[in-house]
């Protein structure tokens, strides 16, 4: 999903204008860019967090000469779904144009263990 089509959802379920739907979807979005500056977390319960991770500097490699090249330390952001997220896209695989509809057999549990020997 695009932000377009998420503004037009938001318009659609919400029966707001397109206009204002773009104002609302831009202001979630400032707002979480902007506590993520202030190294605040967004916890949204059922979807998941927004963190910002901080690594450290350390010394790279230069892939085509192999010379030592040193990296800054950053902050990057870091998202970790949520259990009842996660669930419900495992829940529900949706086959691909092309694939069988039966598609249990290429989907684990989410144990990690097969139906077959529970």
């Amino acid at each position: 999903m695009t932000k377009s089509e998420l503004i037009d959802a938001v318009s659609q379920r919400t029966k707001i204008t397109k206009s204002r739907a773009e104002q609302v979807v831009n202001c979630v979005f400032d707002s979480m860019t902007a506590a993520l500056e202030r190294d605040q977390g967004i916890e949204i319960r059922g979807f998941g967090s927004f963190t910002v991770r901080k690594y450290k500097s350390y010394s790279g490699r230069n892939p085509r000469t192999g010379d030592a090249v040193p990296v800054p330390p950053k902050r990057l952001p870091f998202f970790k779904v949520g259990k009842e997220l996660k669930e419900l896209v495992y829940a529900d695989p949706k086959p691909i144009s092309g694939e069988a509809a039966s598609t249990e057999a290429a989907w684990p549990s989410p144990s990690g263990h097969s139906s077959e020997n529970s």
